[in-house]
């Protein structure tokens, strides 16, 4: 598999990183800022949203003032300007930008205008609302989210559509794949950072008995183990499993399994062992597609799959990511983004991954 040998080439695993992820403030330690895009310094929501404003009625639009403002202020703050737009123009600033803007820049500005868990519920009605499942949208978003960010997920999808979100999953798919994302939409991942070396040695071993080593596959105890564990402990239980098998886990799934459960599981595999890898690799698969349409002018998976990494990291670890991708592929994010897209849409995606 070419992303774990370009994690094992380049990426430090968890126990080569003796980077401490937290900063202390006034003596309390806290999580390390990783995204892209910070607090606006004065920030003044009433003068946003009359900037706004006059960029949307000029003659032609302002593409560039809308750019400047969506995509350097936080969401906390595009919310309080949404809100003074709608009080001071008489209408909602999303379809304001609705009728103003076209094709992918009014995607991304208006994805940047919905709160993250609001975004995420909209990501997962479309991957299941259309004909044929978005799948890898399914995956990406339950196997990369906390389980605060999955409980708010599953309360505002009920609130935006009216129906609970485990409905829908199991209306649209079926299956182990089904199971899988139903455990993973219970939100039961641990939180401890300790790992226990017992229970990775175990829980190889229980792996390895369900797999490759029985006749046939128990799916539900590769689903157990990869949607409760968390990340530190996952990533010693898949070193161990190497040492009692002569296959890496991500080579035994694709041996033991087939179809959407296989990919599934292994992109669990891939989140939890490194997510800001798993991303870059997302991007990196998504900017292969945009060069190779870009002279059918295609439009698609390429454009969301941009859209929705980089709008939801932007806050969260976009930093990382665009280190990850430099590190795998020998190129910047910008660079690929520059080389590939065009325009006021290429403009506010490079303004996402922030200054170089």
């Amino acid at each position: 598999m070419a992303f774990f040998k370009k994690l094992i080439r380049n990426i430090k695993n968890r126990d080569d990183d003796d980077d401490d992820d937290t900063v202390t403030v006034r003596g309390v330690k806290k999580p390390k800022y990783y995204g892209t895009v910070v607090p606006y310094p004065d920030f003044n929501a009433s003068s946003d949203a009359s900037v706004l404003e006059d960029a949307i009625k000029t003659k032609g639009v302002d593409e560039d003032v809308i750019i400047s403002v969506l995509a350097k202020r936080t969401n906390d703050q595009r919310q309080k300007i949404k809100v003074v737009y709608e009080t001071s123009a008489g209408e909602k600033l999303s379809e304001a930008l609705k009728s103003s803007l076209r094709s992918d820049l009014e995607d991304v500005s208006l994805a940047l205008l919905m709160t993250p868990a609001v975004f995420d519920a909209h990501l997962l009605r479309k991957a299941t609302k259309h004909w044929g499942t978005n799948e890898k949208v399914l995956v990406e978003v339950l196997a990369t989210r906390t389980n605060e960010q999955i409980e708010e997920i599953k309360r505002v999808f009920k609130e935006e559509y009216n129906v609970e979100l485990e409905e829908v999953i199991k209306d649209e798919t079926s299956g182990d794949f089904t199971k899988a994302l139903l455990a993973m939409l219970e939100a039961k991942r641990s939180v401890c950072t300790d790992v226990d070396m017992d229970l990775a040695v175990k829980d190889a071993e229980a792996l390895y008995a369900a797999g490759e080593n029985c006749s046939g596959t128990d799916v539900s105890a590769f689903i157990d183990i990869l949607t409760t564990r968390s990340g530190p402990q996952l990533s010693k239980t898949f070193q161990h499993y190497k040492l009692i098998s002569d296959n890496s886990l991500p080579v035994a799934l694709g041996l033991e399994l087939k179809g959407d459960i296989e990919d599934c599981l292994v992109d669990i595999v891939k989140a939890c062992w490194n997510i800001p890898a798993f991303f870059a690799e997302r991007l990196h698969e998504a900017m292969k597609k945009s060069s190779l349409w870009s002279s059918l002018k295609g439009h698609g998976t390429c454009e969301e799959t941009l859209i929705r990494i980089l709008v939801s990291r932007s806050e969260v670890d976009l930093k990382k990511i665009l280190v990850q991708y430099r590190l795998m592929y020998d190129v910047t994010l910008q660079d690929d983004i520059v080389r590939d897209t065009e325009g006021h849409y290429r403009d506010i995606l490079v303004a996402l991954c922030g200054p170089v």
